[in-house]
């Protein structure tokens, strides 16, 4: 690190379980975030600030006047431009050092096999129930950790998985593939504006500490559920499933 590193880095540096080694590990991390509203939206500025070195960021939308209600890395000029061209210019002008790949495509299986064994983890801020079923299936094959995120309405929902560590459960685990609950999406069903704030920051947080080796062991396997009309947060346990059709013995 350098001197103007340290300087920028100095509130991280000056807590007693961090250190130089751990903020050069986020320098040299790289996070894969799929998705640039409403939870990607603080959950990139935060990873930006913190000092991750590389974020490549995929996302088919464009921004729209509706978003800018709660999606904090876009501005009301960025109207109609693909939103990771507009989250790009709003990280880079935050924080120069930090590398931003945008990627302006809906994320698939062939795009999550080029680009998730790249990362040091994976970063799930989509609404989309399908995706985050991608995203874990490329976690379990590519053995790389995921923070997974949702919110609508006044709640939001928050887990980690790491493949790497034995016997912890996936998102399939959790919620099997093939038992898709309705759609519910902020479009339709609306959504408080600090709710994917919080929840995107807790997100931030999740990763940073992944990042740093400085998860407990006590996050996996737990689902953390936000109440946004409180602030209120609350968790269920949940274990891995033998049978699981993504991470279970017989895969």
């Amino acid at each position: 690190m350098n001197d103007a590193q340290r300087l920028r880095y100095s509130r991280h540096l000056l807590l007693d379980e961090w250190s130089e080694d751990l903020q050069q590990r986020l320098i040299d991390s790289h996070v894969l975030v799929v998705g640039a509203g409403g939870l990607g939206a603080p959950a990139l500025m935060y990873l930006a600030s913190a000092g991750v070195g590389r974020l490549t960021v995929i996302d088919p939308d464009e921004v729209d006047l509706t978003n800018l209600q709660r999606q904090i890395v876009h501005r009301t000029d960025g109207i109609g431009r693909p939103k990771v061209a507009s989250a790009y210019d709003t990280l880079r002008a935050l924080n120069p050092e930090v590398q931003v790949q945008p990627v302006h495509a809906r994320a698939d299986d062939a795009l999550l096999a080029a680009w998730a064994p790249q990362a040091d983890l994976l970063l799930d801020c989509t609404d989309r129930f399908e995706t985050r079923h991608l995203l874990n299936r490329a976690s379990v094959r590519h053995g790389k950790p995921l923070v997974l995120a949702s919110a609508v309405r006044w709640d939001g929902q928050l887990a980690v998985f790491d493949p790497r560590v034995p016997d912890s459960p996936c998102y399939a685990c959790l919620f099997p593939p093939d038992e898709a609950p309705p759609e519910v999406r902020c479009a339709t069903m609306g959504v408080f504006a600090p709710a994917v704030g919080q929840v995107g920051v807790m997100q931030a947080g999740a990763a940073l500490r992944q990042l740093a080796g400085l998860t407990p062991a006590s996050a996996l396997g737990r689902l953390v559920m936000v109440d946004g009309r409180t602030g209120e947060t609350s968790a269920v346990r949940f274990k891995r499933q033998p049978g699981c059709a993504v991470c279970g013995s017989a895969h």
